[in-house]
């Protein structure tokens, strides 16, 4: 009998800023928390809130995870795969990504 798996996750990319991102956790505890945010999104990429704006592209979402206190910004392409748009600690400590 052949092994059963679970859901096939999302393909994840990062854009520029989000990369620019990551570049500067240094913290092990910070990279667990976003580490687990990221199994979540892509695990269902639909888990996260729409954010409104413009609808001509694809559809900005977030994630937020309040017991790690990370927010994850991204979009699902037709392809499937999750562009994370950027995140950031839900402390004032680091800054919000600009978009």
């Amino acid at each position: 009998m052949a092994p059963q798996h679970g859901p096939r996750r999302a393909r994840i990319a990062f854009s520029d800023s989000a990369a620019k991102q990551l570049g500067n956790i240094t913290s092990e505890a910070e990279i667990h928390a976003l580490d687990r945010a990221l199994v979540v999104v892509s695990v269902d990429p639909d888990v996260g809130e729409p954010i409104s704006g413009d609808t001509a592209g694809p559809q900005l979402r977030q994630y937020t995870d309040d017991i790690e206190q990370v927010r994850v910004l991204y979009f699902v392409t037709a392809l499937r795969t999750i562009i994370i748009w950027g995140s950031r600690n839900l402390s004032a400590v680091q800054a919000d990504v600009g978009m």
